[in-house]
């Protein structure tokens, strides 16, 4: 068993697909199959059901999806390690943020790094808040991006900007000429949701529950997990919802609405790590670029 197959099986498992995998990983597909096929030979253990053209993972496979992770990320950090005797940060840079600030707030930072360090190998993936926190806390990521608070207590989370969140609607609805919002406002619209897990979606909640309300009371039309297809769902309809106000002047069409009946919603975007893995130069090159804009607006170890 090799470090190389282990890579190819993680690629295939989340593509579900030889020839994707193949692409991601810049292989033929008969080179992605042999190291399959070499694999499963090897170890006497069927990790994937051929059924017709396609594949699925077998239960055997599915089981040892989290050893090879594992094994894997334990590499990744030894080639880190070396990567990090040289003087200048460089070698590889995983982080793992969540959409508002992956897609809004990080970018121009990722361009200041890299212009600074060109030798920093940066890749970046995208998800929710919880998604975030666990690839932090399972070795899959560096560094993680997040909005709002998080429920592990095992990593260190530093708030490093703010983020206000606001009602959007069409131009056309009801809402956006009436001056204060009640309650009952609030129970009479369609709703379309940030799915659950989201840092949106808690800040959401806490403002839900400032106004007397859950979400159980509301009317909820639709459960989505993006920003742009929440703002479509809401340009083409009568439904509302709240998001970054970085995000809701992105489409036209939308009509945005700071709250101004109740505290507006404020949530932190802050950055996790975890306390007890090395913490490499290119990390601590990220780090002090997050802080180049500005002072740090506050730390804490842990959930707040």
């Amino acid at each position: 068993m090799t470090l190389d197959q282990l890579r190819i099986f993680l690629a295939v498992a989340e593509r579900g697909h030889m020839t994707r995998a193949a692409e991601a990983l810049n292989m033929t597909q008969s080179a992605v199959s042999a190291a399959i096929a070499a694999l499963e030979s090897q170890s006497r253990v069927r990790l994937f059901n051929r059924i017709g053209r396609g594949i699925e993972l077998s239960a055997a496979g599915e089981a040892f999806i989290p050893t090879a992770r594992a094994i894997t990320a334990q590499a990744d950090l030894a080639r880190t390690v070396l990567d990090d005797l040289a003087r200048q940060p460089r070698g590889r840079l995983r982080l793992f943020a969540s959409q508002t600030v992956a897609s809004y707030w990080l970018p121009a930072r990722l361009m200041r790094l890299k212009k600074n360090y060109p030798e920093i190998e940066i890749s970046l993936h995208i998800g929710n808040t919880a998604q975030v926190a666990e690839a932090v806390d399972n070795g899959q990521a560096d560094l993680g991006f997040v909005e709002g608070d998080i429920s592990s207590t095992k990593l260190t989370r530093r708030v490093v900007d703010r983020d206000e969140l606001v009602l959007v609607m069409n131009e056309r609805h009801p809402l956006t000429v009436k001056q204060q919002l009640s309650s009952e406002d609030y129970r009479r619209h369609d709703w379309v949701l940030r799915e659950v897990g989201s840092g949106t979606r808690s800040e959401f909640e806490a403002h839900l529950a400032d106004m007397g309300l859950t979400v159980a009371e509301l009317n909820v039309a639709l459960e989505i997990p993006s920003n742009e297809a929440v703002l479509g769902a809401v340009a083409a309809s009568n439904g509302v919802s709240m998001v970054s106000s970085r995000v809701a002047g992105s489409l036209r069409g939308i009509h945005q609405r700071p709250v101004v009946w109740r505290a507006p919603p404020m949530r932190a975007f802050a950055v996790l790590s975890h306390p007890d893995r090395h913490r490499t130069r290119a990390v601590e090159a990220m780090l002090e670029t997050l802080d180049e804009p500005g002072k740090i607006l506050d730390e804490d170890d842990g959930h707040s």
